[in-house]
């Protein structure tokens, strides 16, 4: 229980708002052992930037090496900008560019990024545009269809293991027939299991069969499926991901300081459902001070027994082991 307890930081992925990461956030992910770094464009306005912050944060992550996490999707949603880091977005590959060029841009996007220190991509996308309100996703998907999609999610798994980088898929199991943005409010998507299984499971299940490395949830409620909205659903992960779909790897929530979340109570409340949902690391954004809130009250909800020891140990592993494929020695 106490080396698991002395781990807890592992769980946690996080952002700061800054051109640069301050001297408290350093301190923090080092004294805590925080297990990973998002970059977002605000931190990344030249490569150079972006290799002195990564070397920064790794030079104060020595117990273990961080995740250095970016959402880099293409078009609108680009960290890292300027060629090659920089493509287009899904939307132009799947109606007019196609995947031939998808891979080559990809290819030549994901060499740069593992030669600026990047060891995690949060993609591709795997939902389908079924919502034309669904101005979240604009842009994002690969196509309308899980014909259209899933020849991309294979490719972008394959490119991500070519150039070693772990892979992301998103946004399990599915947002794309959502119509609200789970940044601004929980989403809800209509779908049964019947139309799950035969639609928004494909694009999943064909990542997972190309060895993706990570699973990403979202903050969607799926009446037809569950009471709870997927980021508290022990169902949703249980049972279709890790029953169903098969996968064994990591499962990250989307950002928990999203209004999405806000039904599951204070960050650290949200922190804790998650996890005891099934979610091995709990991601968020650019807020440092909320993020450091749910720590503090996580490690405290392990020390009331509130998150089950063995869950504990259980993602530990598993985040211990998909950084060992990253090829560095990680002490766990």
């Amino acid at each position: 229980m106490l080396e698991a307890f002395k781990k807890i930081g592992q769980l946690f992925i996080i952002g700061f708002p800054e051109r640069k990461p301050s001297p408290a956030f350093l301190n923090f992910i080092q004294e805590e052992n925080i297990g990973g770094v998002i970059l977002f464009a605000s931190n990344c306005p030249t490569h150079q930037m972006v290799e002195k912050n990564i070397r920064l944060i790794s030079d104060h992550c020595r117990e273990s090496m961080p995740f250095i996490a970016v959402d880099q999707e293409g078009g609108r949603v680009t960290r890292i900008h300027g060629a090659p880091a920089e493509f287009d977005s899904a939307e132009d590959y799947g109606s007019k560019l196609g995947i031939d060029t998808f891979e080559e841009d990809f290819s030549r996007s994901a060499l740069c990024l593992e030669k600026l220190g990047i060891n995690l991509v949060l993609a591709p996308v795997c939902d389908i545009f079924l919502n034309e309100k669904n101005k979240c996703l604009g842009g994002r998907c690969f196509g309308r269809s899980a014909h259209d999609v899933v020849p991309f999610v294979e490719r972008a798994v394959d490119v991500c293991h070519k150039y070693g980088l772990l892979s992301c898929l998103k946004h399990f199991p599915g947002l794309g027939a959502a119509e609200i943005d789970p940044h601004e409010k929980t989403a809800v998507a209509p779908y049964d299991e019947l139309v799950w299984e035969q639609r928004e499971r494909l694009p999943f299940a064909a990542g997972i069969e190309k060895g993706a490395d990570m699973v990403m949830t979202t903050h969607v409620e799926l009446p037809a499926l569950d009471n709870q909205i997927v980021t508290a659903s022990d169902k949703i992960i249980s049972t279709y991901l890790r029953e169903r779909l098969a996968f064994d790897g990591p499962v990250i929530t989307d950002d928990l300081t999203m209004k999405g979340a806000a039904r599951l109570g204070s960050v650290g409340n949200r922190a804790v459902a998650a996890f005891n949902a099934g979610h091995d690391l709990l991601l968020f954004g650019q807020d440092i001070d909320a993020a450091m809130e749910a720590y503090e009250h996580f490690k405290n909800a392990v020390q009331r027994g509130e998150v089950p020891v063995e869950r504990l140990k259980a993602s530990l592993d598993r985040i211990a082991g998909i950084k060992f494929k990253l090829g560095k020695s990680v002490l766990y």
